[in-house]
């Protein structure tokens, strides 16, 4: 299927799933060429706001660092989306839940068995050679250090590498984010402890409210707030709290950075870090998770305000404005993502963007049966245990 062709008008959950996992793709490559920067920065470089693909921040991109070798900009996509549709390709794999034993068995596999085109690097080859560190330690700890999945990721940086791609875990568990929060939670513990394994398991529940007919970006967030622990919790609540004092993401940058300090561990100078950067901690939080439900309800839902803020932020801006784009593409389907920007990424990436979502939707209709048929069964087992037992039985 081409990103101009239409899908089904009844089919909303197939709608709703390519919204989000299109909408995290477009928002990942538009946040990729402003990835590192700080706002004034973006709008020196652009000569104002970004408002859509872009080039490169250093024409140069082959050899500036500290961005060199990759070709960010010009609508590519990044590891974001690469860890998106390899999760996506897991789940059609598996065919049901996925747990911490699933990365070990299909995801690791996914990142280093089979050469994939890289936007980024104009080249195919394997997902592992572009992932960041901390998605490579998926591999150091389960392919070659044998560690239990279930307490793999204790020892990584602690990031948003997980929380980046678990759109998916929220789509097969569409409607129900107390469901989504505790698959996310034990699938991320092979790759995350601490406030990063948290940030996966809140950003799967923020998909999964998000895909229920009804949902607004209010109960999204009051969902996260229910299910958020810890830092995590206290900084969604800061910096929503922030941005719903502010009328657009134009300008907000830093009243939502000092929002979110207190609770992120990585510097204003973003290059720049600390000893005590990335670690683990139950008072801090990531900065991308937060920052992206912020502009979602400064947007009040609108996909492309909603990414956009994130894109004109800087800092982690490929993760912000995918997590915010896969939440507002949730919430507003397939329609919601402009189809100038999807065209143009998934032209520039070489990449379907409109396909994986539809496997992910097929997926979850699978996983909603056999989980429906374990719930039928569950309730009566549990009806015979309550029925009055038979004379005869009795004695």
């Amino acid at each position: 299927m081409t990103p101009q062709e239409d899908l089904p008008d009844d089919d909303l959950l197939a709608d709703r799933a390519v919204g989000c996992v299109a909408g995290a793709a477009v928002g990942d490559a538009l946040g990729g060429a402003t990835e590192g920067w700080t706002p004034e920065q973006i709008q020196e470089r652009y000569g104002g706001r970004v408002r859509g693909v872009v080039p490169p921040f250093n024409e140069d991109w082959r050899n500036a660092r500290p961005i060199a070798p990759y070709h960010k900009g010009d609508g590519h996509v990044t590891d974001d989306t690469l860890m998106t549709h390899a999760l996506i390709r897991v789940y059609e794999r598996a065919g049901g839940h996925l747990d911490a034993y699933a990365a070990a068995e299909h995801l690791v596999p996914e990142m280093m068995g089979e050469k994939r085109w890289i936007p980024e690097l104009e080249a195919e080859a394997l997902p592992l050679h572009r992932v960041f560190l901390a998605e490579k330690w998926l591999v150091l700890r389960l392919h070659y250090g044998h560690a239990d999945p279930r307490e793999a990721g204790v020892g990584n940086i602690v990031n948003c590498g997980a929380a980046m791609y678990m759109a998916p875990v929220g789509v097969v568990n569409a409607g129900d984010p107390d469901g989504a929060y505790a698959e996310a939670i034990d699938l991320a513990g092979a790759h995350q402890s601490s406030y990063g394994r948290e940030a996966a398991g809140v950003l799967a529940a923020a998909v999964a409210e998000a895909m229920r007919p009804g949902a607004t970006p209010d109960s999204v967030v009051a969902t996260c707030l229910r299910l958020a622990r810890d830092g995590t919790r206290a900084a969604i609540d800061a910096v929503c709290s922030a941005a719903r004092g502010l009328g657009h993401w134009d300008g907000s940058s830093e009243a939502l950075r000092a929002a979110i300090r207190p609770y992120d561990t990585v510097a204003d100078t973003y290059r720049d870090q600390g000893l005590g950067a990335r670690r683990p901690s139950r008072v801090h939080s990531i900065e991308e998770l937060p920052l992206a439900l912020a502009f979602l309800v400064m947007a009040k839902g609108d996909y492309r305000e909603t990414v956009l803020g994130g894109v004109n932020y800087g800092r982690d801006a490929d993760s912000i404005a995918s997590m915010g784009g896969a939440v507002a593409g949730a919430l507003g389907g397939r329609a919601a993502v402009p189809a100038d920007w999807l065209a143009q990424v998934a032209t520039a990436s070489r990449t379907d963007l409109v396909g994986p979502g539809l496997a992910l939707a097929a997926v979850a209709r699978r996983v909603h049966r056999a989980d429906r048929e374990r719930r039928r069964a569950h309730e009566a087992a549990f009806d015979a245990l309550l029925a009055p037992q038979a004379e005869g039985d009795a004695r």
